[in-house]
């Protein structure tokens, strides 16, 4: 192998890709097309060459992946002859990762790519939301005989007829005369178009929505830690089946009814731009969905009136009383269990110079469960995932992969965001010399998720039952939406009738999950009962994170299997697959988060340098 060290190589970020993610607040002007994701690096008129300790750092990943893929592929054999109990049914995840080009066969287990998900050659139409859009990348995943017969019909966010985006658009697409372009309608002048979907029919009379977190851009799909939720096959309904509700309660919080409800109420925000998709999946059944919708539309929204679809924080705060989450029925033992809501996402907005909104707001809405609030429960810690400049610099794609994660610290009131965040900064490799809690404790095995070099563009909340063990997970929520007032809704105010409210500025869109949705039958009733667990390479729960044994936090090797097993009755096992690995890992005293509007002029392993324009 050549081992020769590149030139250094200079990369300039004029604008950053999804400004509004970032919380940078313009004046609804038209953005070009971020050149940081358009363009390739310009090489500099000297050399300078990497040191040779960066440059075996980066081999000893590559060598330390295909070790661990061998090792994998061992392991999996033997695992496959080990079956679960008969009591449990066991439920692969339903979040998916998406495949990384440069990664092994073992890294990429169960993950899917843009190719497998539009290259099916029954599927007739699709309508593509985003907010960066590739035309010719999305209609290359298509199947080549079926490529120019399907119906495509692309969302974006760029209102402004003169917007560049929006004739690069337009200008793309007029080359397939199969292509439909629409602009969303956005009343907000700092929101954008940042949700991530597709909607696809087939030729069966079929339809599937997918919810994932990657922009429609080839950068986006290949080194980049991503995930995608796939809906069940949605046949079209019986006529019998096709009439109005007679109930006037609203269905059941994660049902497919419920989700039908608010997916079609996300989509006439849209106006008219998506009145023939929302005619169409009218007629389709929901009910094969286990899930609910999570979404952020622009505008004022009120709080108490009869509109059957909540967004934003309220969304989520309205969900989450339907949530049951564990309770340990004695906390004094173990240590006292104690439950921790971790937050991964790739941009942090300006959110104050104090932690109010985030607190008070946000939080607030995240710390609800079924049944009411006094009941002993144990309030859950909060811990944050953004990478640090040293994991972006040795990520796949080194510096480049910055341009699409954002966060700012440069001004004083930025310097006072970072002070009441750092205390919750967790690294996104773990693996960092100056990090806090290292990840080769004794106490704890490394969970080895395969992406640490694989820079994050997905975004995860998740509910762990147990902080320090992370063995069990009361929901988790795939969205695409980051760390930011203009995603999530500002803190409740008052309208004009003195009614609360909340003012959301971009559209968003994911989807919740727990346990409880996945066993059979609608509710889990009887003595059925559900339990989550993370999954690591893969989408299956294997036997060992079904049994855990001491993981779970307790000397007593049988506590996590009597836990999953229950009492007489039968058990669902639900695996979530993690991008990252466990433990976390706190920031160290001097390390900062990555920050794309800041010079580095130390150089990644391909040698290049990030500069700011």
């Amino acid at each position: 192998m050549d081992h020769s060290r590149p030139p250094k190589r200079t990369v300039q970020d004029a604008e950053l890709a999804e400004t509004g993610d970032a919380g940078v607040q313009g004046s609804g002007s038209s953005r070009a097309t971020p050149r940081s994701l358009s363009r390739a690096v310009s090489p500099p008129a000297k050399k300078r060459r990497i040191s040779p300790e960066k440059e075996e750092l980066f081999f000893a990943t590559l060598q330390e992946g295909n070790k661990a893929e061998e090792e994998t592929d061992e392991e999996t054999e033997e695992k496959e002859e080990q079956q679960p109990s008969p009591s449990q049914k066991i439920v692969k995840s339903p979040f998916h990762l998406t495949t990384i080009r440069s990664l092994g066969q073992a890294s990429n287990k169960d993950t899917v790519s843009l190719k497998d998900l539009l290259g099916d050659p029954l599927i007739t139409e699709c309508w593509e939301f985003n907010y960066l859009h590739d035309i010719d990348f999305l209609m290359n995943a298509f199947d080549d005989d079926v490529r120019h017969l399907v119906k495509v019909h692309v969302v974006h966010g760029f209102w402004k007829k003169e917007d560049p985006n929006r004739l690069q658009i337009q200008s793309d697409a007029a080359r397939y005369p199969n292509i439909t372009t629409h602009h969303a309608y956005l009343p907000e002048p700092f929101g954008t178009h940042h949700s991530k979907m597709m909607v696809l029919f087939r030729a069966d009379d079929t339809a599937e929505i997918i919810i994932h977190t990657a922009n429609l851009i080839p950068r986006d799909w290949g080194n980049m830690t991503q995930a995608a939720w796939i809906s069940p096959r949605l046949p079209l309904l019986r006529s019998s089946d096709n009439q109005p509700p007679t109930s006037a309660s609203s269905p059941p919080a994660g049902s497919g009814e419920k989700f039908k409800i608010d997916f079609l109420n996300y989509l006439r925000s849209y106006k008219a731009a998506c009145k023939p998709l929302v005619d169409q999946l009218f007629r389709c059944d929901f009910s094969s969905i286990r899930g609910s919708l999570i979404a952020s539309v622009p505008g004022r929204h009120c709080l108490v009136d009869d509109f059957p679809t909540r967004w934003g924080w309220a969304a989520m705060k309205e969900t989450l009383k339907s949530v049951p989450v564990f309770q340990p029925s004695d906390p004094s033992k173990n240590g006292g269990e104690k439950p921790e809501i971790v937050i991964q996402i790739s941009s942090i907005a300006t959110l104050g110079p104090t932690d109010t909104w985030l607190k008070n707001t946000l939080f607030e809405s995240l710390s609800g469960s079924q049944g009411p609030k006094t009941l002993g429960k144990s309030k859950p810690d909060f811990k944050i995932i953004f990478p640090t400049p040293d994991e972006i610099r040795k990520s796949l794609d080194g510096y480049t992969s910055g341009g699409s994660i954002h966060t700012k610290i440069q001004s004083a009131q930025q310097a006072k965001q970072l002070q009441y965040l750092r205390p919750m900064f967790c690294h996104w490799a773990n693996d960092s010399a100056d990090g806090i809690g290292t990840t080769t404790s004794a106490a704890m095995t490394v969970r080895e998720a395969g992406r640490k070099r694989a820079a994050p563009h997905i975004k995860t909340f998740i509910r762990y039952a147990d902080q320090k063990t992370k063995d069990r997970i009361d929901w988790a929520l795939l969205t695409s939406a980051n760390l930011s007032k203009q995603a999530w809704g500002d803190a409740q105010s008052k309208n004009n009738a003195g009614e609360p409210q909340v003012r959301i500025c971009s559209y968003e869109i994911g989807v919740l999950v727990w346990p409880e949705l996945f066993v059979d039958g609608d509710g889990g009733g009887g003595k059925e009962k559900a339990v989550m667990v993370p999954t690591f390479l893969t989408d299956t729960p294997t036997v060992e994170s079904v049994k855990g044994g001491k993981e779970h936090g307790s000397s007593e090797g049988d506590k996590k299997e009597k836990v999953v097993e229950g009492d007489g009755g039968s058990t669902t096992v639900v695996g979530l697959r993690m991008p990252y690995n466990l433990p976390l890992q706190r920031y160290g005293p001097q390390e900062v988060p990555w920050v794309a509007t800041a010079n580095h002029l130390e150089p990644d392993w391909m040698g290049q340098v990030w500069r700011h324009e």
